[in-house]
């Protein structure tokens, strides 16, 4: 797979807006960016630390990944993303591996970025993201 960096760690939230005003106290810098990925139901929100974004994930439907997610386990810690340059390589390296994937194929997430999910039961237990630009 070859990850180049952490290039996020995605965080469920209830309530962007809150979110954002605590995360920019906390963090002592401003939230440069906030989209919604509507194929996703999901609304974003980012902060650029090091080389590494935070991204805060508000649902913008209750069944959507992120409402139930939070139904499920409350806010927290969603997924940790990994900077790929070879993105559909990476899915390949995945399968033969025997990792179980969520996406076959990659799909437009937020920041113009191409995602894919791998599966928690493979990795622990980890929703893991593997993402690269288009």
């Amino acid at each position: 797979m070859n990850p180049t960096h952490i290039e996020h760690i995605g965080i469920a939230v209830k309530d962007l807006q809150k979110a954002i005003q605590l995360y920019e106290h906390l963090l002592g810098m401003p939230c440069y960016a906030v989209e919604e990925v509507a194929d996703q139901r999901v609304r974003t929100a980012f902060f650029q630390v090091g080389q590494t974004k935070i991204e805060l994930l508000e649902t913008t439907s209750p069944d959507g990944p992120i409402g139930r997610f939070i139904e499920k386990k409350g806010e927290g810690i969603h997924h940790i993303a990994f900077a790929v340059e070879d993105l559909p390589g990476a899915l390949q390296q995945m399968r033969t591996a025997g990792v179980q994937l969520i996406d076959a194929q990659p799909r437009k997430g937020a920041e113009g970025l191409s995602i894919a999910f791998l599966h928690p039961k493979s990795t622990m237990g980890v929703l893991t993201e593997l993402c690269s630009h288009r």
